[in-house]
């Protein structure tokens, strides 16, 4: 379906710059493709991000185990590599193998040599300063001071051309601390992401044992078909499974899910104080706030200057 319109939309303020850059992939006329995974690489690359690709963290042992997903939403084609390590950019692995028929989706050492043998850039993937944040968790731990395990900020994108292809992606090195051989929500199709060209996409961040429990990403996909609004699917599917998941099974993670339609329509929903970038022919990049709203609504308002001044002086603190 062609409709003129071109979007991107991403999980958490570390994606705004892939968003820009997917932005003008988008309309010098690149593939919805092309746009996700280049928006992925741009957070993959960047070491202040503690939760995807280079500088991401740990598990247990110190290993940086990454898990990254790639569906094209014109043919649903998808690649995945989940515990995938000492590669630069486990995303452009996952677009990779999303070409092959059988195999598509690959773990641990197979999807590590895999990489290798088709010539993906390697690299040890545990900067100095993971490293130290390591170091300083464990210890912690030992003394009891901390719950071993640390929430985990997935990126997740979704990408629509003016033409109507529509393409998603997500990486990241999973939660801190995790048992070697963790794997989440975010390389499983229907959990962490889902998109069909006909319909729309959505991506997912947060904990993906929770966001398992539902195969939220897919739902809210159903739900577009169904006419509903990305918004008023992301309100439908995100926050009744909340309340199913505390009646049922006792609590809920935090987890905040995204959409876009094939119209350039777009919606977000969440239990916890969430960040995202969005950009479309009619809106510039830009970077917004999500809260948990009344009704089991969303409440979205843009962000300040002082939170970003806040953010920065963060992520590029001192490990002490």
């Amino acid at each position: 379906m062609s409709n003129e319109t071109w979007g991107a939309i991403a999980t958490w303020r570390m994606a705004h710059d892939g968003v820009k850059k997917a932005s003008q992939i988008l309309q010098n006329k690149g593939s919805a493709a092309d746009a996700v995974e280049e928006l992925i690489k741009m957070v993959e690359a960047y070491p202040y991000y503690k939760s995807v690709g280079y500088g991401g963290l740990p598990n247990e042992n110190g290993v940086v185990e990454m898990d990254a997903a790639f569906m094209d939403g014109d043919t649903l084609a998808q690649g995945a590599v989940a515990g995938i390590h000492n590669v630069f950019h486990a995303v452009s692995v996952a677009r990779a193998l999303s070409h092959e028929h059988y195999n598509s989706f690959r773990v641990g050492e197979g999807a590590t040599q895999y990489a290798q043998l088709n010539g993906f850039e390697m690299r040890n993937m545990l900067t100095e300063r993971a490293k130290k944040r390591w170091e300083k968790r464990r210890a912690e731990i030992a003394d009891a001071k901390v719950k071993p395990y640390d929430g985990h900020d997935t990126v997740g994108a979704i990408t629509l051309t003016p033409t109507g292809s529509m393409a998603a992606a997500t990486s990241t090195s999973g939660l801190f601390m995790k048992r070697p051989g963790r794997v989440g929500d975010s390389p499983l199709s229907g959990s962490g992401f889902y998109v069909d060209s006909e319909i729309g996409g959505a991506a997912a961040t947060g904990l993906g044992e929770d966001i398992m429990k539902g195969c939220l990403s897919y739902e809210i996909v159903r739900l577009m078909g169904t006419g509903r609004t990305p918004q008023q699917a992301c309100d439908e599917a995100v926050y009744p499974f909340i309340e199913k998941l505390q009646r049922r099974y006792g609590q809920a993670g935090e987890f905040s899910l995204i959409a876009m339609d094939h119209a350039g329509h777009w919606g977000v929903a969440t239990n916890v104080e969430f960040t995202f970038s969005v950009a479309t022919t009619h809106q510039a990049p830009v970077i917004l706030m999500a809260h948990p709203g009344p009704n089991q609504t969303t409440t979205i308002e843009p962000i300040t200057q002082e939170w970003l001044d806040a953010y920065e002086k963060r992520i590029k603190a001192p490990i002490e």
